[in-house]
């Protein structure tokens, strides 16, 4: 086996095994920061388009106006914005109906709210499980890659008379490399999906806040006579 250790010549002479696992590991990575940037965005514009909303919102705007500008309006609505799209549009077909009462007419708004509110939160949960699973499989992708790596070395040594450390360097060197690339998925992918849980934890109490606000408000119109 050679006597180099650069990086490149580590990997490129690596056992198949080990390769194979790097290969995977470095997938795992790209994969991984590419939905972090794209969940990083993806909050973000959940949380200016709460923000710009609820300022419409509490306004003093009339409500049926807000309906018919976020209907109009040339854009996909998302989050908050959806929740309050089906509870009204609910709430008003309910209250066309005589022979329905105040509160009935509520609670069904609020059931649409719900089903709003959680596909909202599931759209922002979407590509989370993969970066928990890159953190937690990945370190141990990488130590199978090591564990093989210095077997690897150390049957080598079978085959000879007397055993240097430079004979064996190489194998471990390249295990190594496995452990090392294993963290190098693991910690960004964990760190990413902590932070993202936690943003989407408070998005989900202020979706939640809000829709219990409008309840509010929808029960005191249904209640006017």
């Amino acid at each position: 086996m050679t006597s180099d250790l650069s990086l490149v010549a580590l990997i490129r002479e690596a056992s198949p095994v080990v390769q194979t696992v790097l290969a995977i590991l470095v997938l795992a990575s790209v994969a991984s920061w590419t939905f972090i940037f794209m969940k990083y965005r993806e909050i973000k514009r959940a949380e200016e388009t709460a923000e710009a909303f609820e300022e419409r919102f509490w306004s003093g705007i009339d409500l049926a106006d807000l309906y018919r500008q976020l209907t109009r309006e040339d854009y996909d609505t998302e989050g908050l914005e959806n929740i309050f799209l089906a509870g009204f549009k609910e709430f008003a077909r309910l209250r066309q109906q005589a022979q329905i009462g105040p509160d009935a007419v509520v609670e069904g708004a609020q059931r649409v709210m719900r089903v709003a509110l959680n596909r909202e939160l599931e759209r922002l949960d979407e590509r989370l499980p993969f970066l928990a699973t890159v953190g937690s499989t990945s370190p141990y992708v990488g130590l199978f890659g090591t564990v093989w790596g210095i077997m690897n070395s150390f049957r080598s040594l079978g085959t000879v008379k007397q055993a240097t450390l430079a004979m064996v360097a190489p194998g471990i060197s390249e295990a190594l490399v496995a452990t090392a690339m294993g963290l190098f998925a693991a910690i960004p992918a964990v760190m990413a999906y902590n932070r993202y849980a936690a943003e989407i934890g408070r998005l989900a109490t202020r979706y939640e806040a809000f829709t219990d606000e409008f309840l509010s408000l929808l029960h005191r119109q249904a209640h006017l006579k």
